[in-house]
């Protein structure tokens, strides 16, 4: 191949090259083809619109769909929060004293009265919790202090000390006021003993009371003992709050005994008007099952709304925070808000917007 072959084929492989690799510029569409390719509304379509101008194709994505997730979450936070302070869950008639109890250990009791105080408490509703339980978990879960040397409701149960100077503001929650419990409260069952009327103190401490509750929570031990009796005897209505497996099916006969008898021999207004599944794990055919069997056979006392197991409900109690001021969007904050939406419109006649 001679000097002009060479060159003639490199010329041609340049000018390929420069073909091949020239970048490509768009077309722009002409008016026909934009004209040819948008959707025609069907005819259907066009006479509903021109029937109901409010006509929404069912195509149309909701402000659900629409929304993703993190507004949602935002959504749910802000609806939780309530940051107006408006009264959006109805206050009662009347002051309900409800008593959280269930003699088994670990089934969200504390839990379940912290989150459901905080939650009325949002949204208008007046909450005093009495915590109960000589652990003091209750008071840890409000931020309140708990320490020995802080008047408590051991005063007010063995030295009748006014309920209302032991009473504390919740920081950061209003209308929310606790009862704190310390270490001197594990002595009370013993010295209750020999006190009389042992069984009503907690009942004429909080009757006494000068100001106007919508609830009154009372955290109990997980016993059934003494104290536990006082929060019977001085409750109307009492919450069982039941762990979705089976120990805690065991213990529930025992527990309806007791307050059968405490409702025949001291307090006859007493009812059990609510129960709330907890810890509620639906990767388990165990947690439907104890579900339909609470369900069967306590009917419409079980709650529809269901605690499900969220870590941001375990977490919550180490900040000194209930799961709705911890995370207001979560799923474990969502569903105790839907459980007291629950219970605050189940017993309540009075309409939302009453003064306080």
């Amino acid at each position: 191949m001679n000097a002009a072959e060479v060159r003639s084929t490199s010329g041609r492989r340049n000018t390929a090259a420069s073909v091949r690799f020239e970048p490509a510029v768009p077309h722009q569409p002409t008016a026909a083809v934009v004209r040819d390719a948008a959707p025609v509304a069907s005819t259907d379509s066009l006479a509903a619109v021109a029937a109901d101008p409010t006509y929404v194709s069912r195509e149309t994505p909701t402000r659900e769909e629409d929304d993703p997730p993190l507004a949602m979450e935002a959504m749910r936070a802000v609806q939780i929060l309530n940051p107006s302070g408006e009264v959006t869950m109805p206050r009662p008639d009347r002051t309900r004293v409800m008593c959280v109890a269930n003699q088994k250990g670990g089934v969200g009791k504390t839990t379940t009265t912290v989150n459901l105080a905080v939650a009325l408490a949002l949204h208008g509703n007046r909450v005093l919790v009495v915590d109960l339980d000589p652990q003091g978990n209750a008071s840890t879960g409000l931020n309140v202090p708990h320490h020995t040397g802080i008047p408590d409701v051991y005063d007010c149960l063995i030295n009748s000390v006014p309920l209302a100077e032991v009473a504390q503001a919740v920081d950061g929650i209003p209308n929310l006021w606790c009862v704190p419990a310390t270490i001197d409260l594990a002595g009370a069952e013993i010295e209750l003993v020999s006190v009389v009327a042992r069984e009503s103190r907690l009942d004429r401490a909080i009757a006494a009371y000068p100001g106007e509750f919508d609830y009154v929570f009372i955290d109990c031990p997980p016993s059934l003992g003494l104290l536990t009796v006082n929060a019977l005897v001085a409750a109307q209505e009492v919450l069982i709050p039941i762990q979705c497996e089976y120990y805690a099916l065991e213990g529930l006969n025992q527990l309806i005994n007791n307050i059968n008898l405490v409702r025949q021999h001291l307090n006859p207004k007493l009812d059990v008007s609510t129960i709330l599944l907890t810890m509620y794990d639906r990767r388990t055919r165990l947690a439907d099952a104890v579900e339909q069997d609470v369900r069967n056979h306590f009917g419409d006392k079980v709650l529809q709304a269901v605690i499900p197991r969220n870590v941001r409900v375990s977490e919550a109690p180490s900040y000194g925070q209930s799961v709705m001021t911890y995370d207001p969007g979560s799923r474990g904050a969502t569903s105790y808000f839907e459980a007291a939406q629950e219970i605050a419109e189940r017993g309540v006649k009075e309409p939302v917007g009453r003064n306080a």
